[in-house]
């Protein structure tokens, strides 16, 4: 029977169709069939990840049977062997360490369920307050910006199809082209109407889109996005093009922002970005005069030590246009991975409950631990963040434990390599996945766990809207649920509450427990969103009892106890340099064939055959100067470690940067020379801009 169900990939979400496959196997291997459904998100549209996506379902390598490490190798075990084997090594560090000695680590593509259930066996089962999740190297930054401008981070408040009707639309640091292929149908009236702006380092294919009259290109140097954006609200400023009115409605703060931004004239930030002033006073007057502006930001602008500003100084931009909150207009960011909204908004996060509520709250402290049956002074306090959080493993007084559930760390955390120590250096790394990641390789137990169209659970998409996905096939013998084996472990450290392991069960405790928080999901079951799925109709939270939901937020006023929106000076901490002599500046980035760390996406024959090893893109000139030729292998260096990759050269790339994916392990692997600078607002790394050399190699290793 065909299941309507959502892609496991990003966070567009693209609706699908699941049939089993006749005879049990499709073209490649698949046990479904996988069709594009029509849905305002993707409009039946899939792309190349989304087509082949069921193949994953039957790759070689799937676990289905729990494994434990003996004599220095990982074996067999049954699930009575290895949950008892964790169950009491967890007990023991406990009553040893204390419950901070144990790590929890998620992901942003765990359903709403097995996030929020996560959450609570951390803080119930394990009395940890060491959990954080790898949204916190996606989204961080963004949320952060959001929370202090808005008083809520919901990624899109407003549905994805408004752009639609947009003549106007400044994307910062996102390659939807590679990134979402579906979602550019919505920037088709933009293009149309010349007014797609594109920021980014490299030519991207979604920079391509403003070719032939269609926008313009935005080409800074890395790590200069907070100058470029300080300097566009200045000409708006310096031209009367804001929005005076608005500002004084609906915000705070417009004063100090106005003086914040005086120093940062046209030619000053063309001297610090590369960017021509004639183009910057070009791309202010489209924004102000546009019929329907929205400003979207990405990971490029975000993932910095100054992400949280930079984010912050777009949002003044659009407060400053008085885009927010207004019909047929905006801002937004482009949540990335596939449940990276509702990831960020049920527990998985260091300082967080359910609903998007504080954990330092007392009030959100005992609504919570109300639902959980439970004294509030039994929940631990908040946490540390990601990055804090792997910088602990293995340490004398930090984290001897750790459990990862639907993460891959070693290949997805900066400085990859310290991050591969830290992890053998645990007495206990447990890791859940449903094939043997670089990750789970260095595990002492690796427990196989369902995939996506084997499981009942939601989604919330990069508008805020509750998805469902759907069973369309029984998981393999031997293959648990990731909320029976939380439950199951639960049980074993005796842990208080109930802990149900149904899906639709679980949502319901999680609605209830969300009930008044700024992520409210309490009008909301299973049942209930199948009807309105079936009605065609869309829940996007807010969605408290009674209510119809909230496709578009602040109409009325902010999230703020005033309802004002915070205009929020900020300023470059140190102005940006560049790389130092002979250096490049490295910028990591998707493919669009690959998605992640790779973990799921190069085990699928069409994607690996079409991108099959790391490429470092290069301009031309670039390369002469280094005497590298297009194809030869080169090494990349930092300070941290080397990759060994082919040189791909393209005019498209500024002459001092680089650029290379991040979905590649071993030696190709990106993080290797990443480091572990922080934002310190929000934790979020610094992957974009990072000193490095490029020379030529004798061969690349794998």
């Amino acid at each position: 029977m065909a299941a309507d169900s959502h892609c496991p990939y990003c966070a567009l979400q693209c609706a699908m169709t699941l049939t089993p496959a006749p005879g049990g196997s499709a073209p490649g291997g698949s046990p479904l069939t996988v069709e594009g459904r029509a849905f305002p998100t993707n409009r039946g549209g899939l792309c190349k990840k989304g087509w082949t996506s069921a193949e994953l379902l039957a790759a070689p390598g799937r676990l289905t049977t729990p494994l434990v490490r003996r004599d220095g190798a990982l074996r067999p075990a049954t699930w009575e062997e290895a949950l008892a084997l964790v169950a009491g090594r967890l007990a023991d560090i406990r009553r040893e360490d204390g419950p901070d000695a144990v790590g929890v680590f998620g992901g942003g593509g765990l359903t709403n369920e097995k996030a929020y259930l996560l959450g609570k066996f951390a803080r119930l089962a394990l009395g940890t307050s060491r959990i954080d999740y790898n949204g916190r190297f996606c989204m961080a930054s963004a949320a952060a910006a959001g929370n202090r401008a808005f008083g809520v981070d919901r990624g899109m408040p407003f549905p994805v199809t408004d752009l639609d009707d947009a003549d106007t639309i400044l994307m910062l640091g996102s390659n939807v082209a590679a990134t979402m292929p579906p979602f550019l149908g919505h920037l088709a009236g933009a293009r149309a109407a010349g007014g797609l702006v594109v920021v980014d380092p490299r030519r991207s294919q979604t920079a391509q889109l403003t070719a032939d009259g269609a926008g313009i290109h935005l080409q800074p140097a890395p790590g200069t996005d907070l100058v470029l954006l300080l300097g566009l609200l200045h000409v708006v400023l310096a031209e009367g093009l804001a929005d005076i009115a608005y500002l004084e409605a609906r915000t705070t703060g417009f004063d100090a922002v106005r003086r914040s931004v005086a120093p940062w004239w046209p030619e000053r930030v063309q001297e610090h970005t590369g960017v021509p002033v004639g183009q910057l006073r070009e791309v202010a007057r489209r924004l102000a005069r546009g019929r329907g502006t929205y400003i979207l930001t990405g990971r490029g602008v975000e993932q910095h030590v100054d992400g949280t500003d930079t984010a912050t100084a777009a949002i003044n931009l659009a407060l400053a246009l008085g885009l927010p909150g207004r019909a047929g207009s905006g801002y937004g960011t482009l949540t990335g991975q596939g449940n990276g909204q509702g990831g960020r908004e049920h527990g998985q996060k260091c300082d967080q409950l359910p609903g998007y509520r504080k954990i330092t709250d007392p009030d959100a402290r005992a609504a919570v631990a109300a639902v959980w049956g439970v004294a509030p002074g039994i929940l631990p306090g908040p946490g540390v963040p990601a990055v804090e959080l792997l910088g602990m493993l293995g340490r004398p007084g930090g984290v001897r434990a750790l459990l990862v559930h639907g993460s891959n760390v070693v290949v997805s955390g900066p400085d990859a390599g310290a991050i591969r120590s830290g992890l053998e250096a645990l007495d206990l790394l447990v890791v859940s996945d449903f094939v043997l990641s670089e990750t789970a390789e260095l595990a002492d137990v690796v427990l196989p766990v369902t995939q996506w169209a084997e499981e009942e659970g939601t989604m919330t998409n990069l508008e805020g809207r509750i998805l469902r996905r759907r069973r369309a096939l029984e998981p393999p013998d031997g293959v648990r649920s990731e909320l029976d084996i939380l439950a199951d472990l639960a049980a074993r450290l005796h842990a208080p509450s109930v802990w149900p392991t149904d899906p639709a069960g679980v949502f319901d405790e999680l609605a209830r427990a969300s009930a008044g928080g700024v992520a409210d999901y309490s009008g909301l079951s299973h049942a209930l969103l199948d009807e309105q799925l079936a009605a065609g109709e869309a829940a996007h939270w807010p969605y408290p009892a009674g209510s119809a939901g909230t496709p578009r937020l602040f109409l009325d006023r902010f999230g703020h106890d005033d309802g004002r929106a915070r205009l929020v000076a900020v300023r470059p901490r140190e102005l940006a340099q560049g790389a130092g002599p002979g250096e490049l500046t490295l910028i990591t980035g998707r493919l669009l064939e690959h998605y992640q760390s790779g973990a799921q996406t190069r085990r699928v024959p069409e994607l690996l055959t079409a991108q099959p090893d790391v490429r470092a893109e290069l301009h031309p000139a670039t390369a002469a100067r280094l005497g590298i030729a297009d194809g030869d292998p080169v090494l990349v260096r930092s300070a941290r470690g080397q990759v060994a990759a082919r040189a791909l050269l393209t005019p498209g790339m500024r002459i001092d940067t680089v650029f290379l994916p991040f979905h590649f392990a071993g030696r190709q692997c990106a993080n290797l020379l990443t480091e572990a600078a922080v934002d310190p607002i929000s934790a979020m790394p610094e992957f974009k801009r990072t000193a490095v050399t490029v020379e030529r190699a004798a061969e690349v290793a794998a």
